[in-house]
C-alpha cells in the first residue's frame, strides 16, 4: 500500500517538522528552496522556532525535456555553483551550445528571484551554525546537493537535508555528502514529488514572500 499523500505542502512541513524534533533546536537557520520548498520551510521554522531564509537554487533542464534536470545551480553571496547530473547528460547527449543557453537563462532567473525575495536584505549568517535545507521533495537530487555545495563555502557547523519526499537513490547520494539527512517517504516506485500531494499547485512569488514574511525573514 503507497503511504498517505500530503495535503499540501503545509502539511508536509508540520510532518517534516515532527520528524526533526530532537534533530534540530531554536539555534537552527532553515533555508527553503523555491518555490515550494519555502512554504515547507515555513511550517519547520515555526515548530522549531527557528530562523527562516531562502537559498535559491535553478534546476538547468534539458533542452529538448525542460522537466528534466541535467544539473543544477546555486548562489550563496558572490559564488555560483553548478552541479551536474552525469547519468542524464550521457543519455540525453544534448547539443554544448544549448546547455550554454539553459544555463544562462537559469541564471539570469535566478538573479531575479534572489532580488524578488531578498531585496536589499543581505543573506542571513550561516557561519558556525546548524542548517537545515528543506525542499518540498527530491527528483534526480540535483538542486539540493548544489545547494550543499554552495552553502558548503559559508562555513555552517552541520548541514541537515529534509524533505517530505524523494526516491531511495537520490536519498542515499545525499546521505553522504550532509550531517543528517529526513526524508519521510522514500517509495520504490517513486515516479514524481507531486504523486506525494492532493494538492501540488504552482507556488507563485507572491506566496513564497508572503511564507518569509510570517516566518520574519522580510521586512
Amino acid at each position: 500500500m503507497p503511504p498517505p499523500r500530503y495535503a499540501d505542502r503545509a502539511d508536509a512541513g508540520r510532518a517534516l517538522a515532527t520528524a526533526l524534533a530532537g534533530r534540530a533546536d531554536a539555534h537552527a537557520l532553515v533555508l527553503g528552496l523555491p518555490r515550494g520548498g519555502v512554504l515547507v520551510a515555513a511550517e519547520v521554522a515555526a515548530a522549531l522556532a527557528a530562523d527562516l531564509d531562502v537559498l535559491v537554487v535553478r534546476k538547468l533542464g534539458v533542452p529538448e525535456h525542460p522537466e528534466l534536470a541535467m544539473g543544477a545551480i546555486a548562489a550563496v553571496g558572490g559564488a555560483v555553483e553548478t552541479v551536474w547530473v552525469r547519468r542524464v547528460l550521457d543519455r540525453a547527449a544534448p547539443d554544448p551550445a544549448a546547455v550554454s543557453a539553459v544555463h544562462d537563462r537559469e541564471l539570469a532567473e535566478l538573479r531575479r528571484r534572489t532580488t524578488a525575495y531578498r531585496g536589499a536584505r543581505p543573506a542571513p549568517a550561516v557561519a558556525g551554525r546548524h542548517v537545515v535545507l528543506v525542499d518540498d521533495g527530491l527528483a534526480t537530487g540535483a538542486t539540493m546537493r548544489v545547494a550543499v555545495r554552495a552553502l558548503r563555502r559559508s562555513g555552517p557547523a552541520r548541514i541537515t537535508v529534509a524533505v517530505p519526499v524523494g526516491p531511495p537513490e537520490s536519498v542515499a547520494e545525499l546521505t553522504g555528502v550532509v550531517d543528517d539527512a529526513v526524508c519521510l517517504q522514500a517509495p520504490a516506485g517513486f515516479r514524481s514529488v507531486g504523486q506525494a500531494y492532493a494538492d501540488f499547485s504552482d507556488t507563485p512569488d507572491e506566496e513564497v514572500l508572503a511564507a518569509l514574511a510570517r516566518g520574519g525573514a522580510v521586512g
